[in-house]
């Protein structure tokens, strides 16, 4: 036990902030999403920076939507689908998302290893025959699992430029390409590089476990079940009049970008979708935060939802996408599968994806914990409307849209270690919960001297009123303020792993007021 006699004011103000916003979550999951319930005036600053964006970046056509609730409950259109015969955009316009489809691709193959059908560290030889063939960089190489294909850690050069040229490659001349081997940038396993050729043959790997083509899997096993009907890689099928047509900005004007047609790389960055039909992507993931009891209805059980967050061991550290001459804030981040996980010093946990595209640039961003997405598509080549979406979130988040987090539940365990954390304090003495000590809390500190340590602080604070709440970090962690006569006493309890659950570990300091 900690006793502290000068603490900062500052301190005490955070965590009473902290825990204020955690006191007053279930208030708001009743009243709803904030974003859900804010009106079009609400939205009139993330509005003027699309607009300001659509404008500045020369883009024929652009859309953006909010996602909360489950539901879009916020979309923009700006500009035209194209430029022939003007049609403006609408939530219905159809867009290529580029790279924003490896999320599908990689949620497609959890799907299959959840049904026994692959497994993730098994060489990516064992579903792609052709692999078997490879020469590696080094004799002491690892082969490539369907791990490494997923994280982009397989060894692979990043590919952008190519790779996008790839889209309609035909499928037996990818065959004979992966026959003939292919170079690599470095051993896999050791670094990230991002890999579109990897997605392509996670593509493969689906249809060869899935018996059935990787489009039509990806339709049968996500599109169709999750009422995204408009979505999907032949383009051709799709209705003209809905087609946002993709241009390039070229010698200071916009000139059409031939589209590529669905082939072997599609796994990639071939899927073609609208604003309405995204949004329902976009609340499935969402959904599947936090974890919880109740119906898991699929079409992928949450907690493989939850495993598209999961990198290789290679973090590093970025900055925040802003506007050009300004310096965004440093990020920690790594790939997941199929998204970036970064971790924001304002928005917190992130996951997000960029999709850039000959005709097209697109980027979403989650807020898993706060239960909030946007996304924006638009028509010209490689200009994602990344900078929008996350000065979007950033001026949401000022205007408290973005909701205050998933609610920790406080179990019947440590609501019992906390109510001996007040009558030890009550008491001055914590052998009048020595029932519900862990074997470890007296011989860390004998039963005298936590006498002693408590008296200083009730010698600063006084009497307190113990029966506030405790913010659950954990089932058998927390944090909780205290008012009393003479200040404030703030503190933390951590409880043994053992059952029953023990106290392991209780904080006290004496904050001044």
């Amino acid at each position: 036990m900690r006793t502290t006699t000068r603490a900062s004011s500052i301190i005490w103000r955070c965590l009473a902030a902290f825990i204020s916003v955690l006191l007053t979550l279930g208030v708001a999951a009743a009243a709803g999403h904030p974003a859900a319930e804010a009106s079009a005036d609400d939205y009139a600053g993330t509005d003027r920076l699309f607009e300001d964006f659509h404008l500045a970046a020369h883009i024929p056509g652009l859309v953006y939507g909010v996602v909360a609730d489950g539901r879009l409950v916020h979309v923009r259109t700006y500009g035209v689908q194209d430029l022939g015969e003007q049609r403006p955009v609408t939530p219905d316009s159809l867009f290529r998302i580029a790279s924003m489809t490896k999320a599908f691709t990689a949620l497609t193959v959890l799907g299959l290893r959840d049904e026994g059908g692959l497994r993730l560290d098994a060489p990516a030889a064992d579903y792609v025959p052709e692999l078997r063939k490879w020469q590696y960089p080094t004799a002491d190489s690892a082969p490539i699992r369907v791990r490494d294909l997923l994280n982009h850690v397989g060894g692979l050069v990043t590919d952008d430029p190519w790779g996008d040229r790839q889209t309609s490659l035909p499928e037996d001349e990818f065959t004979a390409l992966l026959e003939h081997g292919v170079n690599f940038t470095r051993a896999p396993g050791m670094a990230y590089e991002y890999s579109n050729l990897g997605y392509a043959l996670l593509g493969r790997i689906i249809t060869n476990v899935s018996g059935t083509p990787y489009a039509d899997t990806i339709e049968a096993r996500l599109l169709r079940p999750l009422g995204m009907a408009s979505s999907g890689f032949d383009i051709g099928k799709s209705p003209q009049e809905r087609r946002a047509l993709g241009y390039r900005w070229e010698e200071n004007e916009l000139r059409p970008e031939p589209p590529l047609a669905h082939g072997a790389f599609g796994a990639m960055g071939g899927m073609q979708t609208s604003a309405n039909d995204y949004a329902k992507w976009v609340a499935f993931l969402l959904s599947a935060w936090p974890p919880r009891d109740g119906e898991d209805a699929g079409p992928v059980r949450r907690a493989t939802v939850r495993e598209l967050a999961q990198g290789s061991n290679f973090p590093r550290i970025g900055r925040r996408y802003a506007p050009n001459g300004t310096e965004g804030s440093l990020q920690a981040l790594n790939y997941g599968m199929g998204l970036q996980v970064r971790i924001d010093s304002d928005l917190g946990f992130t996951l997000s994806h960029s999709g850039g595209y000959p005709g097209y640039g697109s980027h979403m961003l989650l807020l898993p914990d706060r239960g909030i997405g946007i996304f924006a598509f638009a028509n010209r080549t490689y200009k994602a409307p990344t900078v929008p979406v996350w000065q979007a979130a950033l001026l949401l988040e000022r205007a408290g849209l973005l909701g205050m987090g998933h609610a920790v539940p406080v179990s019947d365990a440590l609501a019992v270690g906390y109510r001996a954390a007040g009558a030890i304090y009550a008491a001055a003495d914590v052998n009048v919960a020595a029932d519900l000590l862990a074997m470890n809390f007296l011989m860390d500190r004998d039963a005298a001297l936590r006498a002693r340590d408590i008296r200083a602080v009730r010698e600063q604070a006084g009497d307190c009123d113990t029966s506030v709440p405790i913010a659950a970090t954990g089932a058998l962690s927390g944090t909780f303020a205290w008012r009393c006569e003479h200040g404030r006493v703030s503190g933390s309890l951590l409880l043994a792993p053992t059952r029953p659950s023990g106290i392991q570990e209780l904080v006290l300091e004496a904050v001044n007021p």
